[in-house]
This record gives structure tokens, C-alpha cells and sequence, in this order.
């Protein structure tokens, strides 16, 4: 006998899905620009030559670049108060985690980017009489901004499904919602084919304007 699918339901749980959807663009907007100003100060950081300071910083950036996201989060919420003595909330660990996991590859977006820019950029900076830092704010990071904005478009995309998995320690975000939904309805098909269809509708047009501006990009 086929499944007879029925959405009708749903729509008693409309406010459900909108605080859902709410929570997950803002811990995306909220740890993107987390991620940001970790990523700048850890990918200014690496550029030292010192190895005292790199070798704690790659140890860093390498965890959480190199294990599962919903290690981490499981990780920072139950085993971490163990270690400190502190319970953290739910709400806390879900924002250190994803900050400081899309910190890690925004930390090597900035590093790769400055990196990229010619020698002779440097040199012909300094020869007109600038110092490290007005070289790397006036005439560096310009230019590498350029070419660091389709990596950190993609990542901050990224970082939008990366939210789903907070829903592990019962953060209402949009997964945890439809959990809740499930629970009351007992019609998992149609609650998180609904969820899938949110998550694409939010997804899809960034996806295709980060296509767009890498295209622009291209042509400049």
C-alpha cells in the first residue's frame, strides 16, 4: 500500500518553521562575523615568522579544520563544563563552535589571499616610504580582498548547513524544529521535506549570486 503524503497539517506549525528559519539565519549571520574577526586576527598571526607563535596557531586552526563539526559540538557542550567546572549553555557552545570552526578556514582564506599578492607589490610599497602596516592596509589587503571574496562567500554558505547541526544540543533552530514537529505529528516525511525545501529556497539564490559575483570577478 503506497505512503499517502499530506502536508495540510503543517501549516498549524507555520510559526514553528518561521522562528526555526529566524534562529539559523541569525547564528549564520552571528558566527559568520565571529568567524570573520577570528579568522583575521589567527590568518595576520600566521603571516609571523616565528615559529613560536605558528606552531600553536596551525595546532588550532588544524583541529578544527581537520574534525567533524558535530564532534565539536558535542565536544564543547558535554565535555568541556567537565573540564572547566562551568556548565555552558547550549546557546554559548553552539556560537564558540561554529566562530571558531569557520575561523579556522576564513583564518586561511586571509593568510592564502595576502599571500597571493606579488613581491613586487611589497617592494614597490616600501620603497615610497611605507611601513609593514600601512603596506599591508593600503596597498595588500586591497587587493587581496579582491580575491578572498568568492572563498568567503562560499564558506559563509557553507556555514548556513553548518547550522543544522546544532540541533544536536537542542538549539531551536530550523533542524530542531521540525524534530519538535515530528515528535508532535509522528509525519517525519512531510515535516523535514518541508525543512529541505526552506534550506533550499535559502541556499539556492545565495548560491547562484556567489556564482554571479565570481563570474564578475572574472571578467574585471
Amino acid at each position: 500500500m503506497g505512503y499517502e503524503w499530506s502536508f495540510g497539517f503543517l501549516l498549524r506549525y507555520t510559526h514553528l518553521f518561521v522562528v526555526g528559519t529566524g534562529v539559523t539565519l541569525a547564528y549564520t549571520a552571528g558566527t559568520v562575523l565571529l568567524g570573520l574577526l577570528i579568522g583575521l586576527v589567527l590568518g595576520l598571526a600566521r603571516l609571523s615568522r616565528s615559529r613560536w607563535v605558528n606552531v600553536p596557531l596551525v595546532a588550532l586552526i588544524e583541529v578544527f579544520r581537520c574534525t567533524p563539526l558535530l564532534v565539536q559540538i558535542i565536544w564543547f557542550y558535554y565535555a568541556l563544563p567537565v573540564i572547566l567546572g562551568v556548565q555552558i549553555p547550549a546557546v554559548v557552545a553552539a556560537v564558540l563552535v561554529l566562530s571558531f570552526y569557520t575561523g579556522a578556514f576564513y583564518a586561511e582564506i586571509f593568510r592564502g589571499g595576502i599571500l597571493s599578492i606579488e613581491a613586487g607589490q611589497w617592494d614597490a610599497a616600501r620603497a615610497v616610504g611605507l611601513h609593514r602596516g600601512q603596506v599591508m592596509r593600503l596597498v595588500v589587503l586591497p587587493q587581496a580582498v579582491r580575491r578572498m571574496i568568492p572563498p568567503f562567500m562560499n564558506q559563509s554558505i557553507i556555514q548556513l548547513k553548518n547550522t543544522s547541526l546544532v540541533s544536536t544540543i537542542a538549539v531551536p533552530d530550523l533542524l530542531y524544529q521540525g524534530t519538535l514537529i515530528t515528535a508532535d505529528t509522528y509525519k517525519p516525511l512531510e515535516v523535514y521535506t518541508v525543512v529541505a525545501l526552506i534550506y533550499f529556497a535559502l541556499l539556492f539564490p545565495a548560491t547562484r549570486l556567489v556564482q554571479w559575483w565570481e563570474g564578475r570577478l572574472a571578467r574585471r
